[in-house]
C-alpha cells in the first residue's frame, strides 16, 4: 500500500526520486493521487503525459511502473489480473515437470479467461472454479510477494484443462518427486469425474 507524501508537487523529479526512495514498483492512479495529494484529474494527465514522455510505463489500464523499476515478470503476473496466481505450463516449467520454457506467463484466476500484453510479454488467465481456487504459496520475488501454485496444483490445474479438450498433455512430464496424495485431493476439488480418470492415467504411467 502505497503511503502519502509530505507535498502536493507533482513535477517529474519528485514523483521519480519519491517512487525510488519508497520501492513503490506498481501502481494505480489511485494510489498516485494518494502518494503526491493530488486530485484525480491532475494524476490521470501526469501518468498520461509522462508515460508518453517515457518515464513511466503503463502495463495496462490503471496499472503503472516506474521504466526504471519495472518489476519481475512474475510481479507483474500477480498484479495485472487478480484475483490470480501463476500456475498451469509457466508454474510446470518452473518446477522442472516440462522441459520447455513458454513464451507466455500462465495463471489461473476466479474472473474470466483474458489475455495481456505486456513489456512485450503475453499474461494468460484461465478461469477455474473457485472450489478449486487454493493450492498456491506465497514467495518473495524481488521485493515482492507473489503467489504460485504448488507443483501438484500446477499439475492438476494443467490437467484440468486437458481434460477440458483445451490443451494436451505433454509426453515429457516428470514429477517423480511429487506427492501423489496431494494431486488426487486437488483434483477431486473440481469433482470432475474426466479430470479424475485423467490423473489416473497419468500416475500410472509414472516413472518409477
Amino acid at each position: 500500500m502505497l503511503t502519502k507524501h509530505k507535498t502536493s508537487n507533482i513535477s517529474p523529479l519528485v514523483v521519480h526520486d519519491t517512487l525510488q526512495k519508497k520501492k513503490i514498483t506498481l501502481f494505480t492512479p489511485d494510489e498516485f493521487s494518494r502518494v503526491f495529494k493530488s486530485p484525480a484529474r491532475q494524476s490521470r494527465y501526469f501518468l498520461e503525459t509522462y508515460t508518453k514522455h517515457g518515464l513511466l510505463v503503463r502495463l495496462r489500464k490503471g496499472l503503472y511502473a516506474l521504466k526504471e523499476m519495472i518489476p519481475n515478470e512474475e510481479v507483474i503476473a500477480n498484479a495485472l489480473y487478480q484475483p490470480s496466481y501463476i500456475s498451469l505450463e509457466y508454474a510446470l516449467s518452473r518446477y522442472g515437470i516440462i522441459p520447455e520454457m513458454p513464451y507466455t506467463i500462465t495463471s489461473v484466476t476466479t474472473k474470466i479467461t483474458t489475455v495481456f500484453t505486456a513489456l512485450g510479454r503475453d499474461f494468460s488467465y484461465q478461469k477455474i472454479k473457485k472450489s478449486a481456487y487454493t493450492g498456491y504459496i506465497p514467495e518473495e520475488v524481488g521485493r515482492r510477494t507473489i503467489f504460485i501454485a504448488t507443483p501438484e496444483k500446477a499439475l492438476v490445474d494443467y490437467l484440468y484443462f486437458v481434460s477440458l479438450g483445451k490443451k494436451t498433455v505433454n509426453n515429457r512430464l516428470s514429477f517423480d518427486r511429487l506427492d501423489v496424495k496431494k494431486i488426487r485431493a486437488y483434483g477431486k476439488l473440481y469433482n470432475r469425474p474426466r479430470l479424475d480418470a485423467l490423473i489416473n492415467d497419468v500416475l500410472a504411467n509414472k516413472k518409477p
